[in-house]
């Protein structure tokens, strides 16, 4: 069987974790905590950087951060992983979705400004496959009307945004806050893991101080006072050392990983992409503005029908292809809360879209064996 997904190492992790248990300090916000964290600030531009056990985390604490009460309304895609919205969930929030994009499932950015209203409090954008939104529009509207953005950066490490301007920006660096996941699916992993990027420095010292439970006592370990106690609302959002051990293993060999996913994906589309249009199969889309990690590679197909036939087909030899998201408006837990608006291109997307293997370690024979499964479909 060629799996979706298997988990890349590159041979240092267990090396780190075990130094990292030989230092005699295995709780979170070590050496390699911090090791990772300054990484992540001086390679991408971010402000601060907290890692967290998940992404989901790392959005919590963004929700927390931005001060969302009761009532308050996000927008937010509905095409995305239940954790965009749960965040928000959590602090009382009221959540708008909107729809996707006619050409790719992230946010359509034309359709935001008409959902703000009064008690509108911020916009999550959601880098879909580590492409980027058009990021000068939403910031834009959220300048206009005091909004704050929360970049859900998951799939988006090491990928970027051309600006109007023709200045290239790290995902997860435009928006006040951003949420970026190490989930073993991801270019780079820890297993579990994730991170906050904090690039409104208003918010840096909160935090912090949320990320330690609500304690002072990453201020109290600097000798900035003289004691800690709790100081704030906050959960033990911090991963162990042997978590950032293992990641810090990934973000040495960055560069090799994006370099091979690159050629894996770039080989599907150059063989698939007559075959493609021959069967009405849309293949991935990247616009001018964005760049490509190679953090996914999917297909939306014509029908729900020539989907499921394209998945049992690859199943039949051995190849296991996946569809994700269905559309969080239609949920069983907020259908009945949703405002009843129609999100076509978020239900195409929950119908049509399918996402091929796509890991460091597939090999070109196991590559030519899926695609030639595919060209033969008649």
């Amino acid at each position: 069987m060629i799996p979706f997904n298997k988990p890349f190492l590159t041979g240092k992790e267990a090396h780190y974790m075990y130094d990292a248990v030989h230092t005699g300090k295995l709780s979170g916000n070590g050496k390699y905590t911090q090791k990772c964290q300054k990484w992540f600030e001086e390679t991408y531009g971010f402000g601060k950087c907290l890692l967290t056990t998940s992404c989901t985390d790392a959005l919590e604490m963004a929700a927390i951060l931005i001060d969302i009460q009761p009532g308050d309304e996000v927008i937010l895609p509905s095409y995305t992983f239940v954790s965009t919205a749960n965040a928000f969930v959590l602090r009382g929030a009221k959540l708008v979705f909107a729809d996707s994009r006619k050409d790719h499932p992230g946010i359509d950015e034309s359709s935001i400004e008409a959902l703000i209203t009064p008690k509108t409090k911020a916009i999550v954008p959601v880098h879909y496959a580590g492409v980027a939104c058009d990021m000068d529009i939403i910031m834009d509207i959220a300048q206009k009307y005091g909004l704050f953005v929360v970049e859900d950066a998951a799939q988006a490490i090491d990928s970027y945004y051309i600006g109007r301007d023709g200045v290239k920006r790290a995902l997860g660096s435009i928006g006040h806050l951003a949420a970026f996941s190490f989930h073993e699916t991801k270019n780079i992993i820890s297993g579990e893991g994730g991170m906050l990027a904090i690039n409104d420095l208003q918010f840096a010292k909160r935090a912090e101080i949320i990320w330690e439970k609500g304690t002072n006592r990453s201020s109290f370990f600097r000798g900035e006072v003289d004691k800690y106690g709790w100081v704030d609302v906050g959960s033990s959002f911090l991963p162990s050392e042997v978590i950032a051990a293992f990641l810090w293993a990934q973000f040495e060999n960055i560069q090799d990983i994006q370099k091979r996913r690159c050629t894996i994906w770039n080989t599907y589309y150059n063989e698939l992409t007559s075959w493609a249009e021959k069967h009405e199969i849309r293949m991935p889309f990247v616009p001018d503005f964005a760049s490509n990690n190679a953090h996914m590679f999917y297909l939306v197909c014509k029908d729900v029908e020539q989907r499921t036939r394209l998945i049992d087909r690859l199943k039949s030899n051995s190849i296991l292809a996946v569809f994700h998201y269905i559309s969080l408006h239609k949920s069983p837990f907020y259908e009945g809360k949703h405002d009843g608006r129609n999100l076509p291109e978020s239900d195409r997307y929950t119908d049509c879209l399918v996402r091929l293997p796509m890991y460091y370690d597939l090999e070109q024979e196991q590559q030519e064996l899926i695609i030639k499964v595919l060209l033969d479909e008649k």
